[in-house]
């Protein structure tokens, strides 16, 4: 393909772009998706006075068609990233720079590895990532940040000459188990036993239910709604995402998700919301409106992992951060981003900062890999 064949541009929207151009492009991805991406942005979850106003890059070839594209966003915060950059923000503007607005690649408010490069040929890589680079030129940007990058995709980006970042989330593995029990047999047998304790203990008195499709009606979304509302408000200070965009989800996306429901005495009191992958479960957003011992841990972890196991699919990603899912069978894995910063003394002060990072999250890792609940030996 000779580049002279493409033409770079900025969409005003995911939603403005032909829907089966851009799903052709994201390799299953749920996050990815048209449906998602634009029912973030018709519920007014991003653009607006969110700090996230989506510049999708696209690039078209001669008919006119999306051959590659970046899921692209102006920030005017780090809020919503799980990937933590304040510090390098307060730095320069110490030094008298503006660190904001910046381009931020990614899914928003979803901590969740994908590819950030769509393309239709991975030799359009280097014209996708130097479009990026003359967006943040143009626009005064003092840097690009691509976050939970696919690994497969991270040389695309260090060849440009893009920093990496790595930093550690907790996966479930399955190793063809064909049943939760199965999984608990590779366990040493005093976690087999806590896992078995917290099961019953959070699922007595209560009725659990997995809604997926046509299933999931519009009061299951109201009773959640009500739960990420409650999280939210205790984690972040404000929910990221409005109600209707739940409602938008389960109209375009409903046969992509399953949504856990625990109920006490026929009253909705907890949920959790798993999206389907090609080959994974993604666990994004949970809430409870009583304090029960174990339930987090049942409809979040162990019921995801029922999921994953009868749906046949490699693995469980249950979101950022959390040691305490280690002791429930979920394992340290390195995740990645990568970083473009203009300014050569600010690149170069940050590099220094990202190998020093770098040699602490592999340590951590180490350890961490000592102290899963698996079998020795």
């Amino acid at each position: 393909m000779s580049s002279v064949e493409f033409i770079a541009h900025i969409a005003p929207s995911v939603g403005s772009l032909p829907a089966d151009e851009w799903d052709a492009l994201t390799q299953g991805n749920p996050f990815l998706c048209h449906a998602f991406l634009s029912a973030l942005e018709e519920s007014g979850s991003v653009g607006g006075r969110s700090g996230w106003t989506p510049v999708p890059i696209t690039i078209t070839d001669a008919a006119g068609r999306l051959a590659a594209a970046l899921p692209a966003y102006a920030k005017t915060h780090s809020q919503g990233e799980y990937v933590f950059d304040h510090s390098w923000a307060d730095a320069w503007q110490r030094a008298g720079g503006d660190y904001y607005p910046k381009l931020q690649i990614a899914v928003p408010f979803t901590p969740a590895t994908g590819p950030r490069l769509l393309l239709a040929d991975p030799a359009l890589a280097p014209a996708l990532l130097a479009a990026a680079q003359q967006v943040c030129a143009d626009n005064g940007f003092s840097s690009a940040h691509a976050t939970f990058i696919d690994p497969a995709q991270l040389p695309l980006f260090e060849t440009a000459g893009w920093m990496p970042r790595c930093d550690i989330q907790y996966h479930w593995e399955n190793r063809n188990y064909g049943s939760f029990d199965d999984f608990l047999t590779a366990l040493s047998s005093r976690k087999r036993k806590d896992i078995r304790k917290e099961r019953a203990a959070a699922q007595a008195g209560v009725r659990i239910e997995r809604l997926t499709g046509d299933a999931i009606r519009p009061e299951h979304w109201d009773a959640f709604w009500m739960f990420y509302q409650d999280t939210g408000s205790r984690k972040w200070g404000r929910p990221y995402l409005t109600r209707s965009a739940f409602t938008l989800l389960g109209e375009r996306m409903a046969d992509r998700i399953v949504l856990v429901m625990a109920y006490l005495d026929e009253h909705p009191i907890a949920g959790a919301l798993n999206f389907i992958g090609p080959d994974a479960l993604y666990g994004r957003y949970w809430g409870s409106i009583v304090d029960k011992p174990f339930l987090h841990f049942e409809l979040c972890y162990y019921q995801a992992i029922d999921v994953a196991i009868a749906l046949g699919l490699s693995r469980v990603e249950a979101g950022a951060q959390g040691q305490h899912k280690l002791a429930r069978g979920y394992e340290p894995v390195q995740t990645w981003s990568a970083h473009y910063i203009h300014h050569p003394g600010f690149r170069s002060a940050v590099a220094d900062f990202l190998e020093r990072e770098r040699a602490g999250v592999a340590s951590e890792r180490q350890f961490l890999d000592a102290k899963t609940p698996f079998r020795k030996g």
